[in-house]
């Protein structure tokens, strides 16, 4: 199969890069980093989550961010909304576009959100129904695709029922995501045959964690496979606090020096993305955990 000539990345370095920090995240540092995503050129950007903050500290402040991040044509500026509550939250935050997610391990579903796989399923339809009548699209996670930290291995028919009953139930795009970060790129082609056997690949994206350092390899069986789309995190921020050791995101920015030197169309400024990058990281007093800023600045 060819590579695709253009990709679209999902910057979810805003919400679910963030939402794991321990020290305290100001809304002006927030909007700050939206904004210059947003002059970097990411046509999707993940702002926050409507969630309680006693479960996600971090994401209190998400409706403040909505109310004062500079809205560009074009930007999809998305949230996380898991229940009713929180999708009524976003629609009164102007949210346009909200995000839901389900496991793809029954025992990683009942750590995280203490229920079964089929019954988060079925508590998304109230917000399936509440988006429909407002004109609100809605994209679908789902975590453990290619190992979970209580059950180990996931087969690959698991992943393709959960994600076949989110695209049933209306959600416009699902993401696949390797929560602990232990997948391979053999394995990563395998998983998009299955599910794509029952899901349409231009509904799929790919959202992988870099634990084991195989994260942009990982993007490239999926390119091969003919994803268009990937999940992404500024300066590789995120993790997973219900999977031990689960390092971040794979960095934005190195998937697009990949997709770069693939001459992969993505309208996203490199230098820009960088500076936003090293931006964030000197509020969380750290250096970048993206490899080509590393470079860059060792350079």
């Amino acid at each position: 199969m060819s590579l695709p000539s253009h990709v679209r990345l999902v910057e979810v370095g805003p919400r679910d890069g963030l939402q794991n920090e321990a020290q305290p995240i100001s809304v002006a540092d927030k909007v700050q980093l939206v904004d210059a995503l947003s002059e970097a050129g990411l046509s999707y950007i993940e702002v926050g989550s409507f969630v309680s903050p006693k479960w996600v500290p971090q994401m209190a402040g998400s409706a403040e961010v909505f109310a004062q991040i500079q809205r560009k044509p074009g930007v999809t500026y998305g949230a996380l909304a898991p229940n009713l509550r929180g999708f009524e939250d976003a629609l009164a935050a102007g949210v346009k576009e909200v995000a839901v997610f389900a496991a793809a391990s029954e025992a990683f579903s009942q750590r995280n959100i203490n229920c079964s796989i089929s019954e988060s399923l079925a508590r998304f339809a109230p917000i399936m129904a509440a988006a429909r009548q407002h004109g609100i699209s809605v994209r679908g996670y789902v975590s453990c695709v290619l190992g979970c930290p209580y059950e180990g291995a996931v087969a690959p028919e698991q992943v393709a029922t959960v994600a076949r009953e989110l695209y049933a139930m209306g959600c416009y795009e699902v993401s696949l995501g390797d929560t602990i970060g232990t997948g391979t790129a053999g394995a990563t082609r395998r998983l998009f045959e299955v599910v794509g056997a029952q899901v349409p690949r231009d509904k799929l994206a790919g959202h992988f964690h870099d634990t084991y350092g195989q994260a942009i390899a990982n993007v490239y069986a999926g390119l091969l496979e003919g994803i268009q789309v990937f999940d992404s995190s500024i300066a590789g921020l995120g993790g997973c606090p219900y999977a031990k050791g689960a390092s971040g995101n794979v960095a934005t920015e190195d998937v697009l020096y990949l997709l770069n030197g693939l001459g992969i169309d993505t309208g996203i400024d490199l230098e820009r993305l960088i500076g936003a990058g090293q931006q964030i990281s000197r509020v969380l007093g750290r250096p970048s955990g993206s490899r080509v800023a590393k470079a860059r600045s060792a350079g």
